[in-house]
């Protein structure tokens, strides 16, 4: 037992009483938390530590090696590329980043946007939203672009948040012309500057908003999360079965 500002209480049965709770939930179903930008914190200083390790001398070998490269590549006397089996290039290359330019304009972006989303979608949904952003805008580049064709940035990811944004807002009820000028100078810049790997930012644009709109309009009750979270598997599925048609196209 212990002392309670009227009397005692059991720990085991406060405890009990706790499961009992029904815990807080986001206008969309996620849990709610306390800092509502843990994770877009987090992702940021995983790319700015990436960057910095890159400075450190590394950065040609980083590229090369986890950047987002369809091959078959010859590097270093191996066959290089996703067609090659290095999969993971399609997810590490949304870590990576050609210059300081680059890093910040993209942080900035989800540092605006991350903990907005967050707070509404909760931070598992948020994570899944902005990982399969990422892979959508990897998996378009790679279904478009030559064999030798490097792509690096976490520009699909971005793009797949503004998106999301717009879904979210409107499904919200608020405001949308802010977002769609800002998305619409961004896609000008994008379809402009021909080192800009527009297949990147489509693809997660694409991405974002149809997991965004999977998670904003699934009715509430129940079975919400499991459709949810089926709608986000679906997507998962979709992107590995084009990833899948490209590499058949592709010699190893």
């Amino acid at each position: 037992m212990r002392a309670a500002s009227v009397g005692f209480q059991c720990p085991e049965c406060v405890a009990q009483g706790a499961k009992t709770v029904r815990q807080g939930r986001t206008v969309f179903g996620g849990r709610v938390s306390g800092d509502t930008s843990r994770v877009s914190i987090t992702i940021i200083a995983i790319n700015v530590a990436v960057f910095v390790l890159g400075l450190a001398g590394v950065a040609d070998s980083l590229t090369l090696r986890f950047a987002n490269l369809a091959g078959p590549v010859l590097i270093d006397g191996e066959l290089a590329g996703v067609s090659s089996g290095q999969y993971y290039r399609l997810f590490t290359a949304a870590f990576l980043h050609a210059n300081v330019i680059h890093l910040a304009m993209n942080m900035f972006a989800l540092a605006q946007l991350g903990p907005t989303l967050e707070t509404a979608l909760g931070r598992t949904r948020f994570l899944a939203l902005y990982v399969l952003s990422a892979l959508g805008g990897s998996t378009l580049s790679y279904l478009v672009s030559g064999p030798g064709t490097l792509g690096v940035g976490a520009s699909g990811a971005i793009f797949g948040l503004f998106g999301a944004y717009y879904v979210v807002v409107r499904r919200l009820g608020g405001e949308t012309r802010s977002i769609l000028t800002l998305l619409a100078v961004n896609l000008v810049i994008t379809f402009t500057i021909p080192i800009i790997d527009w297949r990147a930012h489509l693809g997660g644009l694409i991405t974002g908003a149809v997991v965004a709109a999977a998670l904003a309009y699934a009715p509430k009750g129940d079975r919400r999360t499991a459709l949810q979270a089926g709608a986000c598997a679906a997507v998962a599925v979709l992107l590995v079965l084009a990833v899948a048609l490209r590499t058949s196209q592709l010699p190893g």
